[in-house]
This record gives structure tokens, C-alpha cells and sequence, in this order.
């Protein structure tokens, strides 16, 4: 399935990406073998993704995701922290 994501970087940045493993890619990232923009940023936390059903959908979130503001991203992140404290709280 293929996912859009957002990492923080090492400097407080963020990073959007795509990909269909995010185990994988968060590897290749802090390999620094992943995004140009992320190697001199590491090491890079993922804080927010999501799947989607075709990789087009993911493509889309991705182009979105780079237009957002830095607080617009933040507040995504921080929601996403709480949603997954619900999840896991049972």
C-alpha cells in the first residue's frame, strides 16, 4: 500500500514523501542514501503518515502536504499524536 509521510528533521524541518514501505524508507533516510534535502538533516523521526489505496491518491497528499505551512504541519503532526494515543488507549 503505498503511504504519504512527513519526518522532522534533526534542524526542526520537515520532510513530505511517498512510499509503498515506510519501515523501509525511514531506513534509506537516515542512511542518508534518501531525499537530497534530508541527508545533511539527520537523523529524521517520522511523525506523521497515511495509506492510501492507489499510489496516485498518496502522490497527491504528498504535493499537498510540501504546500502546508509550518504550523499548518505541526498541527497535523500534534493531531496525529492524540489520534494515535486514542488508538492505542483501547
Amino acid at each position: 500500500m503505498p503511504y504519504a509521510y512527513l519526518v522532522r528533521c534533526k534542524d526542526g524541518s520537515y520532510y513530505a514523501g511517498w512510499t509503498t514501505d515506510l519501515k523501509r524508507r525511514l531506513f534509506v533516510h537516515n542512511k542518508g542514501c534518501g531525499a537530497k534535502y534530508t541527508r545533511s538533516r539527520l537523523p529524521v523521526e517520522l511523525v506523521w503518515w497515511q495509506e492510501f489505496a492507489e499510489k496516485g491518491a498518496a502522490m497527491a497528499q504528498e504535493a499537498a502536504l510540501k504546500k502546508l505551512s509550518r504550523a499548518a504541519k505541526e498541527e497535523l503532526v500534534q493531531n496525529f499524536k492524540l489520534e494515535m494515543r486514542r488508538s492505542s488507549d483501547g
